[in-house]
């Protein structure tokens, strides 16, 4: 018997049994669906993620103390003691060292590169605005940058204008804000935005510019965000041992290495550094902090695959469950094909196939499923959409020894069956 009659023999079985085989294939289905669903929003994460920092470029990198780096995982460095192979831990004080706002400014004043330099620091990630007795959720992010803020980190202007050297140096209280706060304050109205105030916390700030729409990295919206000055934040906002950010954009991809050299050079004179002391900052480079930010996501990875597993494990028990239970209601079936001259590994045969018919289906409907639902991801944060080719072809694959782990020892009794006993059976 040819290939395409078992298989039209297989496929006519699965049909004839619509419920059974329907609930086997919608267990496959979901287990499939979470793997697919939770890596497909992943990949949309990750392509927010390396979207939005490629706005920085490869010409970019960061100065910032290691306390900085520990949220993302970094560790500590040693301090090494003259020739002598023995180290001793930085001390926790130094390790977390803040960079000062006037090391910051003594670094951009002696960092003579072809390179822009910008100094910034957080305020709050969790500041509400309002205007005219709208008000926005308290998870606005409040920095301070100067001059060079705008250009370094990839933002331009829909309306007004930058800030000018008068606004840095009296850190008064004016702000550039992002899209999202001009929807929820102003109604969408850019113009009517432009030298109004809004209220952050207990602080009237006059609005002197709208940030051109960036959007959603998958933590955060680049959006919601009220950029003041440097200055502004130093006096407005009350922080314990504050610590200023330095971005530096090199004018050339190829300068970034010498760059980074020259900056680590002359920030080690800044933080008074001995020569047989590692550094207590640490430089980041935009595709590096992209990297690991992403990087930071495969936990989640591990988890779907858990869940795919366990799932697929039940799935290959019901499977090979419902098998048996077709083997023993199909006896008398097997028989009269036995008589009719069916052999042995043609009843196996369309055994093991109906197995991998119900698995591959199981698993094309999980698919389906969870690209659809992982894309909702990427419409949220506006990415674009992602198919994991890879994964998707490791579920069929998967699916299919599934199937056929599932359908081999039922297939094996169905071929065993002595053709007299079967016709026999009630």
């Amino acid at each position: 018997m040819v290939f395409k009659d078992v298989f039209f023999l297989s496929f006519r079985a699965v049909k004839g049994n619509k419920l059974r085989s329907g609930l086997t294939i919608l267990i496959i289905a979901f287990g499939i669906m979470a793997l697919v669903w939770i890596l497909t929003a992943i990949a949309s994460i990750k392509t927010s993620i390396f979207n939005n920092f490629a706005s920085m470029g490869a010409n970019g990198f960061t100065i910032h103390n290691q306390s900085w780096q520990f949220r993302f995982g970094g560790g500590g460095n040693d301090i090494q003691e003259g020739n002598k192979n023995e180290k001793k831990k930085v001390k926790t004080s130094d390790q977390n060292l803040p960079i000062t706002y006037e090391q910051a400014v003594a670094f951009k004043e002696k960092f003579n590169f072809p390179a822009l330099v910008g100094i910034s620091i957080t305020g709050s990630g969790t500041a509400t605005a309002t205007h005219g007795g709208l008000k926005t959720n308290p998870n606005v992010r409040v920095i301070g940058g100067d001059e060079n803020y705008l250009k370094i980190n990839g933002y331009g202007l829909d309306l007004g204008r930058d800030f000018n050297a008068l606004d840095i140096q009296s850190g008064r209280d004016v702000a550039i804000i992002g899209n999202d706060l001009v929807k929820r304050l102003f109604a969408g109205k850019d113009a009517s935005a432009i030298n109004n105030e809004i209220l952050v916390g207990t602080v009237r700030y006059r609005v002197i510019g709208i940030l051109t729409t960036k959007g959603n990295t998958g933590m955060f919206s680049a959006d919601n965000v009220v950029i003041t000055t440097v200055n502004n934040v130093r006096r407005v906002f009350t922080m314990d041992s504050p610590s200023f950010q330095l971005a530096v954009y090199a004018n050339d991809m190829t300068l970034v290495d010498p760059a980074v050299s020259q900056a680590t050079g002359i920030f080690r004179i800044i933080r008074k550094l001995q020569l047989n002391e590692q550094d207590n900052f640490e430089i980041t480079k935009s595709d590096s902090l992209a990297s690991m930010l992403a990087g930071s996501l495969n936990m989640v990875n591990y988890a779907a695959i858990a869940i795919a597993i366990i799932t697929l494990v039940g799935s290959l028990i019901g499977l090979m469950n419902m098998m048996l239970v077709a083997v023993a209601e199909r006896t008398r079936e097997i028989g009269v094909n036995k008589a009719l001259g069916a052999t042995k590994s043609v009843i196996a045969r369309q055994f093991i196939m109906e197995s991998i018919i119900i698995s591959v289906l199981g698993g094309l409907v999980g698919i389906i499923l969870g690209v659809l639902l992982g894309n909702l991801v990427s419409l949220l944060i506006n990415s674009s959409f992602v198919v994991p080719w890879f994964w998707v072809c490791v579920a069929i694959i998967t699916c299919t020894l599934v199937g056929l782990a599932s359908g081999l020892y039922p297939a094996m009794k169905a071929a065993r069956l002595d053709p007299i006993v079967a016709l026999r059976y009630e």
